[in-house]
């Protein structure tokens, strides 16, 4: 074989992640972590009928663990969509997602608790959030 048809690998393709990039993503799983024992700290010794705040608190906890979970997620698969290149705004985007599920998820545990949840209410707050997310979303 010729030396000169050997083809090489792009030299934007990274072997390795950047280090921000990595602690960035462990210390939002280890803030999930945190949350998450708060949130079994607050489900197994509070009960929202007897005390009408713990149902708040507890769902605005889920909301935020949810939220921080699949927040590095999100930008992990796009990383990973990307052949392992972290663009400009990756982060932003991924947090931005982050926190619509935190939101959708809270208000979800509320309109639970108050005994409001209709399935077609929420298809439409899910609808609401795929619009919002698409147009914040495209690429210009």
């Amino acid at each position: 074989m010729d030396p000169g048809s050997i083809v090489r690998r792009d030299h934007l393709d990274s072997l390795l992640m950047e280090s921000r990039d990595r602690m960035a993503n462990l210390g939002l799983f280890a803030a999930a972590g945190v949350v998450w024992v708060l949130v079994a700290l607050v489900t197994t010794t509070r009960d929202p009928r007897i005390d009408p705040t713990a149902g708040y608190v507890g769902a605005l906890l889920i909301g935020l663990a949810f939220g921080l979970t699949v927040a590095p997620l999100f930008w992990l698969g796009v990383f990973a969509r990307h052949r392992r290149i972290a663009y400009r705004g990756d982060w932003t985007r991924a947090l931005r997602r982050g926190g619509w599920v935190a939101v959708v998820t809270a208000v979800f545990v509320i309109l639970r608790l108050q005994q409001a949840f209709v399935p077609a209410i929420a298809l439409l707050i899910l609808a609401l959030v795929f619009i919002a997310e698409a147009t914040l979303s495209v690429e210009r």
